[in-house]
């Protein structure tokens, strides 16, 4: 018999997991890794209501993607064009970077299937006698060490053709030279000191599982057990 058992941690953790998941694929996706250096507006690009030119703007680089303003159109945010650079795994600008690809796309994936499986805990606490939470928990440890390399491996690609276009001439391996780190950075650094948590708190939810309120619980028949 199935028994449906939610606990403040076991529900925590099921919401952190699924939250790191998200975020992770997010930041990947995204072409805010790295702000470029401003790029003035050309003379063909001015206001024709004020008469003005528009300030500057900072195209975006990202592992696989990027950002930039097209120059024959009137200036707006809707005139920024987002898109992969890179068509395919090997036109990627840095071996770094394609490492940096593969090692993120590992951790994501195992975030992914771990966030996929903590909705199903409340319902399902073992398997093959095994707890679910010790398991996802150790899954969740092996991505953030995925995430570690790959973000560990990033900067390496600085010196790369590509970045040295949008971040100048003295951008090199570990130096963003013109450039600055966008949010997406910040949110994979995020997202990985929050999936170790995980996989620290994943115990916590464990032992609020089986502790033994809940099996009293059972015990009394109660296929819904909710415990603060």
């Amino acid at each position: 018999m199935c028994h449906v058992i939610v606990t403040c941690r076991s529900m925590l953790w099921t919401l952190l997991s699924i939250v790191v998941a998200f975020a992770e694929l997010i930041a990947f996706m995204s072409a805010d890794w790295l702000i470029g250096k401003a790029k003035p507006t050309s003379s063909e690009d001015v206001d024709n209501r004020t008469g003005g030119s528009q300030e500057p703007y900072h195209p975006t680089l990202g592992i696989y993607g990027r950002c930039t303003r097209i120059s024959h159109m009137q200036l707006s945010r809707r005139d920024t064009l987002c898109g992969p650079y890179a068509e395919n795994f090997n036109e990627i600008a840095s071996g770094f970077w394609q490492a940096t690809a593969i090692f993120l796309a590992v951790g994501i994936m195992i975030l992914c299937a771990v966030a996929f499986v903590s909705v199903f805990t409340m319902c399902v606490q073992s398997i093959m006698k095994k707890s679910i939470f010790n398991v996802c928990g150790l899954l969740q440890g092996i991505a953030g060490l995925f995430l570690i390399l790959g973000l560990i491996l990033y900067p390496a690609g600085w010196g790369c053709q590509k970045a040295i276009s949008y971040c100048g001439p003295y951008a090199s391996a570990y130096k963003l030279g013109d450039c600055s780190l966008g949010w997406a950075f910040y949110t994979a650094i995020g997202g990985t000191i929050l999936t170790f948590i995980c996989a620290v708190f994943s115990a916590q939810a464990e032992i609020a599982t089986s502790s033994d309120k809940v099996q009293e619980e059972i015990e009394e028949g109660k296929n819904l057990i909710c415990l603060l």
